[in-house]
């Protein structure tokens, strides 16, 4: 193991912070996983301590095949961020920036670095274009603040990666994944071993989140450079380990296995694994997640339990005014899987209270929320 450390520019005089990155093995594959992006999300956090030390046996077995990078704590600015002893990972106190957003964008710089070089053979385009995507984070204007450095920091590490895990979760939701639908079939074994209920696929999900930064560029190069033979050679994706309460030791444990045999199965570590099951949820488009809103303030009760197969009327959670006795009742406006809920049981304007996974597209733009 090979730890790393850096220290996050534009830290308050007389303080500074630090990313710590654990490398592991070597080879010419490699794997990305980072944790708690949003700092106040730990379930990925607590999946990355088991990684951390199944890695190390691993490697010490000399089982490893391939590099894989571990951050078990991607966020060392939002760790800190506590307000009345309520954790705020999300966004960063100084700028109100989410920290998962607004990755650093390769495309056009990549693309204008390597115009009449690519070709038809797939291995020399992917070393090219990685190697471009290195050369344009590091002759980047410094950076302006701790996040930009911090985003950039992670970006460089990931952007050469074939498989790039972000450890994510929601307020109380079940296992699911986000990705691009080209990626899917790739996935589909991953989301099968973690047991995911529903996978939500998206081209663009608007705000650059980290996996769309890491595996949108090839996509789009494809599209730019159409006699070029370009692989999508990045498969990255969005793991949500259920809800913020769900750290407890053996379902994380028990994750941290069944990436580390998706691992295997990408030819990053050998030995014999369990196979995926045959099993998978259904994806879905993104653009068919129905995200429902309380119309008016009020103590919140919610009618059916996560996971649960929806239709469309079907009541979702009532919403009751105590001073006022105004009472609604939201239903479902498409069918599917209820996957994530608000963990705040009281209405606040602006702020879903559910989330739905349907087949049919019924949103436009940007998808995701902030």
């Amino acid at each position: 193991m090979q730890p790393i450390h850096y220290v996050l520019p534009w830290s308050a005089t007389g303080t500074e912070r630090q990313l710590s990155l654990f490398r592991f093995g070597s080879g010419s594959r490699k794997a990305y996983i980072q944790a708690s992006l949003h700092a106040d999300e730990l379930p990925g956090m607590r999946v990355a301590v088991e990684l951390k030390r199944r890695l190390r046996e691993l490697e010490d077995q000399g089982r490893l095949t391939g590099v894989i990078e571990l951050v078990p704590m991607a966020n060392p600015i939002g760790i800190g961020q506590m307000f009345q002893a309520t954790h705020q990972g999300r966004f960063e106190f100084s700028s109100g920036k989410n920290f998962n957003r607004d990755f650093p964008e390769l495309t056009d710089a990549v693309a204008r670095q390597l115009e009449g070089q690519l070709g038809a053979d797939a291995g020399v385009n992917v070393a090219l274009i990685r190697r471009a995507m290195l050369e344009v984070i590091e002759h980047m204007p410094p950076a302006t603040s701790e996040l930009d450095g911090l985003r950039r920091l992670l970006l460089r590490h990931a952007c050469d990666a074939d498989v790039v895990l972000d450890l994510h979760c929601d307020f109380e939701s079940i296992m699911l994944l986000y990705a691009l639908p080209q990626n899917w079939a790739r996935l589909r074994s991953l989301a099968a071993r973690l047991g995911a209920g529903a996978a939500l696929l998206a081209e663009e999900a608007g705000g650059n989140a980290f996996d769309e930064a890491c595996a949108g560029p090839w996509l789009q190069l494809a599209k730019r450079f159409p006699r070029a033979n370009i692989p999508l050679a990045c498969v990255a994706t969005t793991i949500e380990l259920r809800g913020m309460a769900d750290t407890d030791r053996e379902p994380c444990i028990a994750s941290a296995e069944q990436i580390l045999g998706y691992l295997a199965e990408q030819g990053l570590i050998n030995g014999k694994w369990p196979a995926a099951p045959a099993h998978c949820c259904e994806a879905t488009p993104f653009a068919g997640a129905q995200y429902a809103y309380a119309p008016h303030p009020g103590v919140i009760s919610f009618l059916q339990p996560l996971g649960a197969q929806v239709k469309v009327g079907d009541p979702l959670f009532e919403v009751i005014d105590p001073l006022t006795d105004q009472h609604s009742v939201v239903t479902a406006s498409t069918d599917g899987i209820l996957y994530a809920r608000e963990r705040l049981r009281f209405a606040q304007p602006g702020l879903w209270l559910a989330k739905v996974a349907g087949h049919t597209p019924i949103r436009q733009g940007r998808l995701l929320s902030d």
